[in-house]
Formats: C-alpha cells, structure tokens, sequence
C-alpha cells in the first residue's frame, strides 16, 4: 500500500530492489517530468500531455531504431522550465536513429528543431498551404510566414501600458487551509475583476487549488450539490461578491452530429427566424421551427436532419454513408425551395447557408445585424474558419473551449459578477490565437467578471494583472506559494522558476 502511494521519483530511488531497473526507469520518468505522478494514479486521470510524456518514457527505454515518432503538443501542461528535458527526450530518439515528427507552437520547441514546416498562411479555408519549409534561422527571415513574424519579433503579443493593481477597494476570494494532495496547508487570495494566472512547474498543485477546491466548493454553494470530491480546506471566504462560477473547459459542446457551434451560440434560431419571414416562406406559411434540423418538419427524416446514415459494424469501425435521400444536405426539398437573400442580391437556401464558413457568413447576412453581431462574437475567438453547420463531434478542445467563450461574452447578463476559470485555454492556440484570446479575457472583465487561468504559456502570463505562483517544485516539494503579485514583481523573486523565464518577456 505504501509503494501504491508513493511518487515515482520515491520509488524508484529507495525502493525499488533491482538497482538496474531503478536506474532506468528514473532516468526516463525524470527526462520526461513526471516523477511526481503517484504509482496508483489512473491512467483517465492524466492530461494529454502526461500520457504522451509516458509513452516518450516507454520508448526512451525500448532502444527501437528506424521508427518515426509523432507527437501532437507534448508540451501541453508543462513549464517552461520543464521543456529542456523534453527536448532532450527527443533528441536523444533522433540520435539513436529515430524520426521524430512534432505538431507545437511553443517557440522554444521549434528553435532546437532541425526543420520547420509552417502551415497556412491562416486557418481554415484561408489555409492548408505549406507556407515555409527549412530551418529555424530562416523562418526568422520570411515574409508570408506568420509563425516567423513572431519568432523573430517583428509582430508580438505588447505587455499591457496599464494593469489593474491591487488597491483597498478590491475585492477577494480566499481559500483558506488548502490541504489536499500535496499543497501545504495555504491560504491564496484572489483579487476580482481583475485577470489572475495561476502558475507554477508541472505538478506543484496548480489543478488542486483551482479545480479540486476553489471552483469545487464556488460549485457545490451555487447549485446545491456537488457529486464531485472536494479538495481538503478550511474554508473558502468572500464567495458574497460574485454571481457564480463558470468552468470554460475543453470538454465537446455536443455529443451528435447535429450539435454545432451556431446552434451553441443560438444564433441559428435567428437564421431560421430570418427563413421563417422571407416572402417565399410565409407563402406557403413556413415557420421557423420548419428550418430546424433538430426536430420533425423540414429535416430529412431518413437521415433525421444529419445528412448522413451511420451503419453499425458488430467487429469493426461503424460506416458513414451520405444520406442517399436528401443526397447530404439535411433538409426535404420544399425546405430547400426556400431563399434567403443575403448582401448584394445574394441568394442561398439553408443548406447552402450551412456549408458557408462563419466568416463567409458575417458577409452575407449583413442585412439582419441580429444574425451578424452573433457570428461576429465567433470570428473575435478565432473561429471564423469554421463552418455554421460543422459538427460539434469534429471539434478539437481549443475550439469547444473558444465556442463556450463566445457563448458567454454573448450572453453575459449585465451587473452580473462572474467568476471564469480556464485551465490551460491557449492549448492548440498560436501566437496570432492567443493574441485574440487576450482580448476576449479583458471584454469578459470590462462587463464587470474576473477571470483565473491555470496557464504556462508565458506570453498569457506577461498580460496577467496577478500572478500566483505555486512550488517550488512538482510532487511533495510543491505545494506552497512562491510568489504573488504583478509580472514585474514576480519576475523579480529569486525562488520563483516562473519569474526567471517571465524576465525575458517583459523586455
């Protein structure tokens, strides 16, 4: 039961009764930071980057040669401090004869690269052209490459002219005596109104704090009940000076092919609304429930309004197959009579409508600002690539994380306080995303919420009003607060790994 217990790091070097063994599985699980994960922890309780940096640890030890090794982000949830030894993982499988293939915005992983291969110029329909292909010096140099414009600081994310300081008139929430998993009996105060990063090395407590305790216990006084375990603590003080707490997490937006974004942010209601008033429509004394995908009366109902049949095989993958009655389009053919006209004499029924870009959508529908001020809020989070009707199913966690974004700054309710939490929203998101992102934080604070985000991407950091800085290492040396207060104060602090590197950025 104690060797269940006890982290990786314990295990393996006073333990473990084969010192060969000890020696090899430490070396790989410190190369690749996860020497404060516990022995029973459950593999569904991992972050994505966790299971990738195991698989990495697994291979490391292997020796394979001739093999090609792809990775999708495997810094996600890692510190700065922390990628060093990443990079050397990789090195090390390239070394011994190895391919390794990553997909990653993080500057530092793509300066020890050996090629980079840039993709765009933009997302979406704007994009899937190979826009550089070389070596990192290079990509400094050129002109189409918007990752290169950033490398090389000729476009960049500004520190902030003016933060919100902390003054007498402000507002907190503390938690008090936190004490679950490995944080040290603290107490943290957390300024509102205001945008608060919480960082820290992987594994010092950062998730603990946040999600374990703070919106756990912020959840159970809001709704009543919680199923969820909460974190151990004293007591959570100050909870009277806001409305309620929301998660903007990663989690799908909809579990079935006829869950989208436009259906999210309920701007299809005022499309359908828009059908239900056109001439042709109230001819023939359509409503706007008849344009609806979702139930009976316009949709195709072989295939129920997804445009698609879905076979289920007993012993392998299910088959997709177009729907052969509405031929993909969702809708019956009187549905599909009916015309929209749009900017410039422009005319297009609902499916046609559903095949359009977000962006390519704003355009059209500039003649019903209602349709539009909805669809702008989408193309502001960065997701003007996206097409109305595209599948919640087909979404990646940063664009359900952005989706949940636009539906709140659209539906935000006036002198409202709402406290947001985001944990690591800048996951899949490069420099020209997360500049966007930034802005969608600071309009959520101008309507009066506050803002925490668990975050180790320094170029998020830099723009934080409050920092709160936990370790001053991963596992049980963890645990503790390091540092609190401005970029530039904590930059200052010694002790603080986050500071060391955060100096650079706010140069």
């Amino acid at each position: 039961w104690e060797k269940r217990l006890c982290r990786v790091s314990t295990f393996f070097d006073d333990i473990a009764p084969e010192p060969a063994d000890s020696q090899h599985w430490s070396n790989t699980n410190r190369f690749s930071q996860l020497t404060y994960l516990t022995l029973d922890r459950l593999a569904n309780s991992l972050s994505g980057g966790e299971s990738q940096r195991i698989n990495l640890s697994t291979s490391l030890g292997s020796s394979l040669v001739g093999s090609i090794y792809v990775l999708d982000e495997p810094s996600i949830g890692l510190h700065p401090r922390d990628n060093g030894k990443l990079i050397s993982i990789m090195k090390s499988l390239r070394d011994i004869g190895n391919t390794v293939i990553v997909v990653e915005h993080d500057a530092e992983m793509m300066k020890e690269s050996d090629v980079i291969v840039d993709m765009g110029p933009f997302a979406g329909e704007k994009g899937g052209e190979v826009i550089f292909n070389g070596s990192y010096e290079e990509i400094l140099e050129d002109g189409p490459s918007l990752t290169g414009r950033y490398l090389s600081g000729r476009s960049r994310i500004e520190v902030p002219n003016v933060r919100r300081l902390i003054d007498a008139r402000t507002k907190h929430i503390v938690i008090r005596g936190a004490r679950a998993n490995n944080l040290k009996d603290i107490s943290v105060k957390f300024p509102l109104g205001m945008f608060t990063c919480v960082t820290g090395v992987s594994g010092s407590g950062k998730s603990t704090l946040i999600n374990n305790i703070l919106h756990s216990d912020l959840k159970k006084h809001f709704e009543g009940s919680y199923s969820e375990k909460i974190g151990e603590h004293d007591s959570v003080d100050g909870i009277e000076y806001i409305d309620g707490v929301e998660m903007v997490d990663q989690n799908p937006i909809g579990r079935t092919p006829r869950s989208n974004p436009i259906t999210y942010i309920k701007a299809f209601d005022a499309i359908r609304e828009a059908f239900a008033d056109s001439p042709d429509a109230r001819r023939k004394n359509l409503y706007a429930g008849y344009f609806s995908f979702n139930i009976p009366g316009g949709r195709c109902e072989t295939c129920e309004g997804t445009g698609i049949i879905k076979i289920e095989m007993q012993f392998m993958a299910d088959i997709i197959l177009e729907c052969e009655v509405c031929k993909g389009k969702r809708y019956k053919s009187e549905a599909l009579d009916i015309h929209l006209k749009g900017i410039e004499g422009q005319t297009k029924n609902i499916s046609e409508i559903l095949e359009m870009t977000v962006s390519e959508a704003i355009r059209f529908f500039k003649p019903f600002p209602k349709i539009v001020n909805k669809l702008k809020v989408l193309d502001e989070v960065g997701l003007g690539y996206l097409r109305v009707g595209q599948s919640a199913t087909t979404l990646s966690g940063g664009e359900s994380q952005r989706v949940k974004l636009a539906y709140h700054l659209t539906f935000q309710e006036s002198a409202k306080h709402t406290l947001f939490i985001f944990d690591e929203p800048t996951t899949g998101l490069h420099f020209y995303d997360v500049a966007k992102l930034l802005k969608c934080f600071n309009e959520l604070i101008k309507k009066g919420n506050s803002i925490i985000v668990i975050e180790h991407n320094l170029e998020v950091i830099k723009c934080a009003d409050h920092i709160i800085d936990l370790g001053p290492e991963s596992g049980d040396g963890g645990g503790e607060i390091v540092a609190a207060g401005t970029p530039e104060m904590v930059s200052e602090i010694k002790e603080s790994y986050t500071g060391k590197f955060l100096k650079e950025y706010l140069k």
